[in-house]
């Protein structure tokens, strides 16, 4: 079905808002994981076991929901796959031991692996409808969701009650998903299930070193992002000694810059390659990153102020090495050669989210066992191999390779129509 122009912009604001929310309500309890920490008695140890052990769920994401859209739709999957974050996000209240904040974050990451796939099925489709990229915005939009969601939760947190604020923001999250989730595109519209390339049947272990390589670079780049998620206001408490309405601007910081970087990759894609871009990002990253871990951990004993500024200036210039690295892996998987390109994101995907199990339990105890400045040295590594790895990438792609033409393909679907 073709679309009119006033139906793809109805669904292009829809998508965005859909990205907008996600980043809301998925980093709402950011800057009370102090709080929540101390709610189930769990040392840094535990806290980074379960941390890791949550990613099962979202493994489990992977195996299924592409089933459930080939029979409900993405608009459907979207839907409730949304609403099932955002009810686990409030589950978090009445958790009060380690197990049962596991079970909790399990499903909601299990939820939200199901709503990620739909919804940039979703983005990718109108992206193909239109002829441009687009994703870039919808990326941008989550990241702006995230940062004013760290934002107001930092705010809310110096007066307001855990349990009140873990039910406010979600549920107004799920509200905002059903009537932004209307203007969604339909099957008929998003062209699921019609004409998609069949890929070479492969088994799992004999796959191109290209797709090892990039789910190495997929790994490194995204556990960055990850760590600042699960650990930056940690480390504003309990190493720059902030409360919690403060300790949300360092990740505020981080998150601000990731909108910049992302709204910039069109126009830096159109100079270089976006793997090209990804490398000197990565060293940014890393450098940017140890910088402002030991900064801040040298001037909070004199000055806290001083320590906050300096985190938040670093942490700013690691988000924006950190843009561009997941986008610049992903774009790469359209050109491998004997895998289409949902074979090959299939398989960057299960093997990330492997490796981020164990790598969250090993943070958990870095932190637990050498401190949490020394354990930020982890992030700070994989920032930099990323860069390395970008590098890699980017001298084996090919030179008519470019930002527009670099991004998945989806199933056949009508251009938009005046």
């Amino acid at each position: 079905m073709a679309l009119t122009k006033a139906r793809a912009n109805q669904a292009n604001n829809a998508i965005a808002a859909i990205f907008f929310i996600q980043g809301i309500v998925g980093v709402t309890q950011i800057p009370r994981i102090p709080e929540l920490i101390d709610q189930v008695g769990a040392d840094f140890g535990v806290w980074g076991l379960i941390s890791g052990l949550a990613g099962l769920g979202g493994m489990l994401g992977l195996l299924y929901t592409s089933r459930l859209i080939a029979r409900f739709g993405t608009k459907n999957v979207t839907i409730v796959g949304g609403a099932g974050q955002a009810l686990f996000v409030m589950a978090l209240i009445f958790a009060h031991d380690p197990i049962t904040y596991l079970v909790f974050t399990a499903l909601g990451a299990l939820s939200g692996s199901t709503l990620n796939i739909s919804i940039n099925s979703q983005s990718v489709a109108l992206q193909k409808a239109l002829n441009r990229v687009i994703i870039g915005r919808f990326h941008a939009s989550w990241s702006i969701g995230a940062t004013l969601s760290a934002i107001l939760s930092g705010f809310l947190a110096t007066f307001m009650p855990l349990w009140i604020h873990l039910m406010l923001i979600p549920g107004l999250g799920i509200a905002a998903l059903f009537i932004f989730g209307r203007n969604l595109l339909i099957a008929s519209e998003d062209g699921h299930g019609q004409g998609q390339s069949k890929g070479k049947k492969q088994s799992f272990f004999k796959m191109p070193g290209q797709v090892w390589l990039l789910s190495a670079g997929l790994f490194t780049g995204v556990f960055g992002e990850l760590a600042m998620m699960d650990w930056s206001a940690v480390y504003a408490k309990n190493v720059l000694l902030l409360d919690a309405g403060r300790g949300a601007i360092p990740y505020a910081a981080f998150s601000t810059a990731m909108i910049i970087g992302r709204l910039s990759i069109n126009k830096l894609g159109s100079k270089w390659h976006i793997s090209t871009v990804a490398r000197v990002a990565g060293l940014l990253a890393g450098i940017s990153l140890a910088l402002g871990v030991t900064l801040g951990s040298i001037l909070a004993t004199t000055n806290q102020d001083a320590a906050l500024i300096a985190v938040a200036i670093c942490f700013f210039f690691a988000g924006l090495g950190s843009a561009p690295m997941v986008p610049s892996f992903f774009s790469a998987a359209g050109y491998v050669k004997g895998l289409n390109t949902a074979q090959v994101l299939a398989r960057m995907s299960f093997m990330n989210s492997i490796a981020i199990i164990g790598a969250k339990y090993l943070m958990g105890a870095l932190a637990l066992n050498v401190g949490l400045t020394l354990a930020f040295t982890f992030p700070v590594l994989t920032f930099l191999a990323a860069g390395v790895l970008a590098g890699m990438v980017a001298k084996r792609a090919k030179a008519s390779e470019t930002l527009n033409s670099a991004y998945p393909a989806t199933g056949a679907m009508s251009v938009v129509e005046d």
